[in-house]
């Protein structure tokens, strides 16, 4: 019996009406187990006077579960939000919401190069074909936060500028996927030299500003790094959850992993590690060769606790999609390559229930 034992049974706690539980919303902030007395401290920001007891009568349910615990006691801190909107007693609801979207998930990788961005790029139009087979169309978007070089546009074939209906920017659309990015607003051999408060301010306009119409998930393309810029980006943004990309090597995967204990921090649950660049298929005998190493990616996924979503290979089908403007998810929907994005895309929609 110990506190670990403690924390695991807080993890089986939902949120009321969330799928994610106590722990990974970060609302605990205090455990200790004393001669069989386990106490547990709480902070809630709700307005919602029934979410709290609801929380405190569940934890005494499970902890009194435990072997070895014989009393239980439970201390809530109740704050009001800041901010208004999102649904009522939301643990994010000191954050400002996105309008109209229902799941937004970051894609991260720590290290630049991995092919972070052409790996958000499929993923999301995989989960877009995904969704749309379940009458749900349209229902993706793309915000690209990689304000110095911003590749989105490219990848999914969208040029020119945005419209602006008052106040609202109007994101453009391809293949079903609304996106918005910096890349849009910038001429394209013009450098962005900005300070991080004019970056934060831009994102800021990206989740509040842009009319995302009704959106299942949004994918958000963060720009690579672990700095503060970085740790107050995803802060900004109400995220449900991260992927993080890698290559195999170790130094890849060493970023990588630095980068998704960012999410720790803000209390964001990682849904799983992506392996890119794992293997070159030769096309004449189909032999792998592991150009990059082995294994990377699955030992990062052992060493952060989540899941592996799988391999991507290294096929000049998927940087000739990015370069023209076709992903490769849409132009080849029944190639191998295509098939590995649409299992990723199948785990995380599992994942987010």
């Amino acid at each position: 019996m110990s506190t670990e034992s403690i924390q695991e049974a807080l993890k089986q706690v939902k949120y009321p009406g969330f799928s994610r539980d106590i722990i990974s919303f970060g609302l605990v902030r205090g455990v200790d187990l004393r001669d069989g007395k386990a106490s547990v401290q709480l902070a809630i920001t709700t307005s919602d006077p029934k979410i709290p007891s609801q929380i405190k009568g569940e934890i005494e349910e499970r902890l009194r579960q435990v072997e070895g615990v014989n009393d239980v006691a439970v201390e809530v801190a109740v704050t009001q939000p800041k901010t208004q909107g999102g649904p009522a007693g939301s643990p994010m609801s000191g954050q400002a919401p996105i309008k109209g979207v229902k799941r937004a998930i970051a894609v991260a990788s720590g290290k630049g190069g991995v092919g972070k961005s052409t790996f958000a790029v499929n993923l999301s139009c995989a989960l877009g074909q995904r969704l749309g087979e379940k009458g749900r169309r349209n229902a993706v978007g793309i915000m690209d936060c990689d304000i110095y070089g911003p590749s989105i546009p490219l990848m999914i074939g969208l040029r020119g500028r945005p419209e602006i209906e008052g106040n609202t920017i109007i994101p453009l659309e391809n293949f079903g996927i609304k996106v918005m990015s910096m890349g849009f607003l910038v001429d394209d051999d013009s450098p962005v030299v900005w300070r991080g408060p004019m970056i934060m301010k831009t994102i800021q306009q990206f989740a509040q500003n842009v009319d995302w119409g009704e959106l299942e998930i949004l994918v958000v393309d963060l720009p690579p790094g672990t700095g503060d810029a970085h740790l107050s980006l995803v802060q900004t943004i109400p995220l449900d959850g991260a992927v993080i990309v890698t290559t195999p090597q170790p130094a890849a995967v060493n970023v990588a992993r630095k980068g998704a204990r960012m999410f720790d921090k803000v209390n964001v649950p990682l849904l799983g590690v992506a392996e890119n660049m794992s293997y070159y298929a030769d096309p004449a005998t189909g032999e792998k060769v592991a150009l990059f190493g082995e294994g990377g990616g699955r030992q990062a996924a052992e060493d952060l606790e989540t899941a592996f979503l799988g391999q991507i290979p290294l096929n000049p089908s998927i940087r000739q999609g990015g370069d023209s403007g076709i992903p490769v998810v849409i132009s080849d929907p029944d190639g191998p390559e295509a098939r590995v994005f649409f299992a990723m895309a199948d785990k995380i929609l599992q994942s987010l229930g």
